[in-house]
């Protein structure tokens, strides 16, 4: 075990800390606020870091609530891998931190780094994963002072920009640039994105900018010019008829982070031959599909939540690179993740929520 004496911030690693642990699913109540959560050691080819601000997403609440459960049974299903969540876990897949110790077979040089952790882990305590984990929930992740992740997993970052803006990137726009890595857009492209003014649907104007796309979100009205200033060359209501506007066959590729009763309608403007990438129901999870048209158009559909190997170095490339920018539509203390989950809910903001944690 590595000596846990100074970090980079000129701080001794204490061996309790802060952190919001997830005693079960439920409401709010379900989440409590701990300030004597022993201090994670780092195992085999593990970092510690102290994690500087966390983004608040979908999967905390989805999981928290018990979303993914199909079976009605919550404890054996309810959790981002379908299988039962151990209680209490401490949520948060969206982090920005600094290395302040690593366990054996990790470099020494790694302490003072700042980091960003990918969320899609394939790797633990030294040991290769039988299935993905999903940070946070499978494991603990960053709503607490410290964390633990595999040493592969903590992003190198080289950025001016501030810990907040950094940790509301990893878990939104690593999903979109995998959507957008499975359905393959290229410059030549036109893109309908849904629910176009969420973390990840930001996320994927950006990124389908950046590669030289056509955009046309679906947001509220209200929501408008913030996604034209992003980038989206048109901006429909979510309430739109898809296929009077746009016509049939008209787009590419469709980004849908919604399904639900508009779900008919992203088939019937895919061109043949168009690719249809889901990482997301809020909308609603059960759809209609009439089998004849997806094989009669040639249609590829690609499910979305394990990230291609790829994925997350390009993702920080592209932030490095200055391409794409921060959203962060408000920040919060730790302590208040009721409320930031709360407003979360609410769907009035643009882009991330924040927590920060020092």
């Amino acid at each position: 075990m590595p000596s846990l004496e100074a970090s980079s911030l000129n701080q001794a690693i204490p061996e309790t800390m802060k952190g919001v642990q997830l005693i079960g699913h439920g409401g709010p109540e379900m989440l409590q606020v701990n300030n004597q959560i022993k201090v994670p050691a780092p195992a085999d080819g593990e970092v510690l870091i102290r994690v500087l601000a966390a983004g608040v997403n979908n999967t905390d609440i989805n999981t928290r609530t018990a979303w993914y459960s199909k079976s009605g049974a919550e404890s054996d299903d309810a959790s981002w891998s379908s299988q039962a969540l151990v209680f209490p876990r401490i949520q948060g897949a969206d982090v920005c931190g600094v290395i302040v110790a690593v366990g054996a077979n990790v470099p020494q040089d790694r302490i003072g780094e700042r980091v960003l952790i990918e969320p899609c882990i394939t790797e633990s305590k030294g040991k290769e994963l039988a299935s993905p984990w999903y940070y946070g929930s499978e494991c603990d992740g960053g709503f607490a002072e410290f964390t633990v992740v595999a040493s592969r997993h903590a992003c190198v970052i080289n950025s001016s920009l501030t810990d907040v803006e950094l940790a509301s990137f990893p878990c939104s726009y690593s999903t979109a640039e995998n959507m957008l890595t499975r359905a393959k857009v290229c410059s030549t492209d036109t893109v309908l994105i849904t629910g176009a003014s969420g973390g990840v649907g930001s996320a994927a104007i950006q990124l389908v900018k950046a590669r030289g796309a056509k955009v046309i979100a679906i947001t509220s009205p209200s929501k408008n010019e913030l996604l034209l200033e992003l980038g989206a060359d048109q901006v429909l209501p979510r309430d739109a008829d898809l296929v009077e506007i746009l016509g049939k066959n008209s787009v590419n590729v469709v980004i849908d982070l919604v399904a639900g009763k508009q779900w008919p309608q992203l088939i019937d403007v895919l061109k043949p031959g168009g690719r249809y990438a889901v990482s997301g129901a809020i909308g609603g999870a059960l759809v209609e599909l009439d089998v004849r048209t997806l094989y009669l158009k040639d249609l590829s559909f690609f499910g979305c939540t394990v990230l291609e190997p790829e994925v997350f170095a390009n993702l920080v490339a592209t932030i490095e690179s200055g391409k794409i920018k921060p959203i962060v539509a408000d920040t919060f203390s730790l302590a208040d993740i009721a409320t930031a989950q709360q407003v979360f809910q609410e769907k009035h903001h643009v882009g991330k929520i924040v927590l920060t944690v020092v």
